[in-house]
């Protein structure tokens, strides 16, 4: 089954009129982006396609500045002084660090989940630029991510060899892609011999006639990839194709900002300067006990649904974790593969808890204010109840980072600055009811696996069979947890509105 979109309630998509109820997200997909969100370019690509030389022409770097750890995301901004920062889980602040440089800095024990290079580089003015691992090196797990990462940003640049063929990975990614609101751009990087004509240019060069006019092995080159991705994929037939060659780099930076100058534009106009029902008094118009029953009920139902479907997830993620560790990655491998399905797990817990949360805003708050409910109400709404879970000591702790320990345990780390060291794609301030769910791997469980004395696949998996279960059982009290506190404060919000006969909030 291909995975479907993410649905994330309270996107701009929603302000030309209420917010329409939408499909529960069960699979990780393109997300709808925000605009909050900073106009971004996210790289991708298979291996040895030159895509890390393809950025640094862009930004006239060297192509070492932009190296980072294997599995690492690299997020390049602009700013008036240079600095890099490593994103790691389990720790509270970024560390510094330079690639040429390995013993600078702290020794880490495991890879960074991003690292963010600022640069005072002109080009970076006009869109942040995102790097990400190789396709096969981010697997399903991996490409759900980037997936959400590439709704949010904006843009896609993929970058692909003369002498390489598009794969399952790459068709699926990018089959996913087409038909939504992101932009695709393609690079195609010399091979290893040049532009020498590859398989499926025969197709692009004609008839082949002696003494016919001469082909240019460029231009072959390019229409034999792109008659072949649009062969699979026919909805990417308006994606712009650039052949790097010499001084092609100024068409891209062209073409990208081009195309960041009427994103910003688009995203600016997504919401009117006020939203229905965002200022003045509000009367209620239905009796408490017409809403607080149904309150009850409904968290309780959209707790148990989430908790039901991430056990199923986790169920399936045991069995692709133990087919790696048999027929795959092994046990070194391990660590990297369990954490970008983590990273996964992540995503899709945070959609589905912002889902429920917003039916419950909807549903309930829609009875005593009338439905369906004016955007505007929905926010000041969705504000208050994030007060109230700040105020109360409950709704504190649930910005908390869980990390997978070398135990097969499962150790939480609580602050803002801890969850932000799990995101591989940085996001703006939420403005959704719940903070984000993360889970990673902590460096110790990272320095066991990757140890030769700890290579044993029977070993592996029991571990992981222990540690996705007590994943299971974080998650399940987590989300109890959740949706307890929006219970609660949800009701006081709702209770003090009916008491008064408007909402003051």
């Amino acid at each position: 089954m291909k995975p479907g979109p993410i649905h994330h309630l309270g996107t701009p998509d929603d302000a030309a009129g209420p917010p329409g109820r939408r499909p529960f997200p069960e699979r990780l997909g393109v997300s709808i982006t925000d605009g909050r969100e900073p106009v971004a370019v996210v790289a991708a690509g298979p291996a040895a396609a030159g895509r890390t030389g393809v950025l640094a022409t862009l930004l006239e770097l060297d192509s070492g500045l932009l190296a980072v750890p294997g599995g690492s995301w690299l997020v390049v901004r602009h700013s008036a002084e240079p600095t890099r920062a490593a994103y790691v889980p389990g720790y509270r602040t970024p560390h510094s660090y330079r690639p040429d440089l390995p013993t600078a800095g702290p020794a880490l024990a495991r890879p960074p989940r991003r690292v963010e290079l600022s640069l005072p580089q002109p080009l970076l003015k006009r869109f942040v630029l995102v790097d990400t691992p190789d396709i096969a090196t981010l697997g399903p797990a991996g490409c759900g991510v980037l997936l959400d990462a590439v709704g949010r940003a904006g843009a896609l640049l993929f970058v692909i060899a003369a002498d390489q063929s598009f794969g399952a990975a790459e068709l699926d990614l990018l089959s996913d892609i087409a038909g939504t609101p992101v932009r695709v751009f393609f690079a195609v990087t010399p091979g290893a011999d040049g532009w020498a004509a590859g398989e499926g240019t025969a197709a692009v060069r004609g008839s082949g006639e002696p003494g016919g006019p001469a082909v240019d092995p460029i231009t072959v080159t390019v229409e034999a990839h792109r008659a072949a991705l649009l062969a699979a994929v026919p909805g990417l037939a308006d994606a712009r194709w650039f052949p790097m060659v010499t001084g092609a780099e100024a068409d891209v930076r062209r073409a990208l900002v081009d195309w960041a100058s009427a994103e910003e534009l688009r995203r600016g106009s997504l919401e009117p300067p006020e939203l229905p029902g965002e200022r003045g008094r509000v009367p209620v118009l239905a009796e408490p006990g017409e809403w607080s029953e149904h309150l009850d009920r409904q968290a309780r139902t959209a707790a148990r649904r989430i908790r039901q479907h991430l056990a199923l997830e986790l169920a399936n993620m045991h069995m692709r974790v133990v087919q790696e560790i048999v027929f795959g990655v092994g046990c070194a491998g391990l660590p990297q593969l369990l954490d970008r399905e983590m990273a996964a797990l992540s995503l899709l817990a945070t959609a589905q808890c912002d889902h429920h949360a917003g039916e419950l805003v909807d549903d309930t708050a829609g009875r005593l204010f009338g439905a369906p409910l004016p955007e505007g109400i929905r926010r000041r709404i969705d504000k208050a109840v994030r007060w109230s879970l700040v105020d109360d000591p409950t709704g504190q702790e649930l910005e908390r980072a869980f990390l997978v320990t070398s135990t097969a345990g499962v150790a939480p780390l609580t602050g803002a600055t801890a969850v932000d060291m799990l995101s591989v794609y940085p996001a703006p301030p939420r403005t959704a009811v719940l903070p984000p769910v993360a889970v990673a791997l902590s460096g110790g469980c990272w320095q066991h696996w990757r140890s030769p004395g700890n290579n044993d696949p029977s070993a592996a998996r029991a571990w992981a069979q222990r540690a996705l279960r007590e994943i299971e059982l974080e998650l399940s009290r987590e989300v109890a947890r959740r949706f307890e506190a929006v219970r609660l404060s949800l009701g006081t919000v709702l209770s003090d509105a009916a008491e008064h006969g408007i909402l003051l909030a």
